[in-house]
Order: structure tokens, then C-alpha cells, then sequence
């Protein structure tokens, strides 16, 4: 069992139900009564105990390799969110540059796909740590303000 978990010693339920099977098992050797059930019962709680040392290990093992390196940090972004980022980043960057002749400008076509870039941003805002993190709360209605100016219904004259 230790070479299973890869521990020197066993978890202390694991070693536990492995003390009270042997003990049962002693038991059996030197009664002829006792049932095979007390040593079944025995041996689920062993393979119950064992499980769960197994599963805990595992999963321990997972969310370690799931997370970032040092220093790193790890975004879950869907495909438009990577899209609505990555057009904006261009854009941005072509406009940095000094003399730039923009001919072909990204445009959003509609509020929604605005609104679809700006949570992208925002999401983008809220993993960066806390000493670097603008104010979300401020951003995201300058935002929003943005896109409702520019897309406010009209009046009809």
C-alpha cells in the first residue's frame, strides 16, 4: 500500500483499518465461529480508506500540475473572448506606432459584440494581481458608456 500512495508511512486511516483487519484476521485464525463477515466488513474499509488516500493523492497531484508556474497566471478565455482580445491588441499596437496610416480599421459591428469585448477586457483586468489591477469598477462603466453613446437610440423627429 505505502508503494501505491508513494508514502513511507500510510495515511492514518488507511492504517487504522489495515490494523483492525489484522486483528480480526488473528481472530479468525484462532476461533472456527466467527463469520466471514467481520473480515468482508473489514476489508471494504480498508479498500474504502486506501481509495480515498489514492483518490486524494491524485487529485493533489492534479490541481498542481493545473496551476501556473511562479510567477505565471493561467486565464480560462472561450474562443470569442481570444478573438474580441486579440483584434483589440492589434489594433492597439498598429496604433502606437508612430505615422500610422490606418486604412483597414477594426470596427465592432453591432453593441453586442462591444459589450462581448468588454467583458473580454474586463476579464483580462480582473487576473492581473491586485498591486497591478486598474479599477475594474471604473473601467468597465467608462466602458459601457462608450458603447451606449455610440449606440443610443435615436429620436424620431
Amino acid at each position: 500500500m505505502t508503494s501505491q500512495l508513494d508514502e513511507k508511512t500510510l495515511p492514518s486511516d488507511v492504517a487504522k483499518a489495515e490494523a483492525e483487519l489484522k486483528i480480526v484476521l488473528d481472530e479468525a485464525a484462532r476461533r472456527q465461529d466467527l463469520t466471514e463477515d467481520a473480515i468482508h466488513a473489514r476489508l471494504w474499509a480498508l479498500g474504502a480508506a486506501l481509495g480515498d488516500a489514492c483518490w486524494l493523492k491524485g487529485h493533489s497531484a492534479g490541481v498542481r500540475r493545473k496551476a501556473p508556474a511562479e510567477g505565471r497566471i493561467r486565464l480560462d478565455l472561450s474562443l470569442v473572448e481570444i478573438l474580441q482580445l486579440g483584434g483589440l491588441a492589434n489594433f492597439g499596437f498598429q496604433h502606437m506606432m508612430p505615422n500610422i496610416r490606418l486604412i483597414d480599421a477594426r470596427r465592432f459591428a453591432d453593441k453586442e459584440d462591444a459589450i462581448e469585448a468588454s467583458r473580454a477586457v474586463s476579464r483580462l483586468e480582473a487576473a492581473l494581481p491586485k498591486q497591478y489591477r486598474p479599477d475594474l469598477l471604473d473601467h468597465a462603466c467608462v466602458r459601457e458608456g462608450l458603447i451606449n453613446d455610440w449606440w443610443r437610440p435615436r429620436a424620431i423627429a
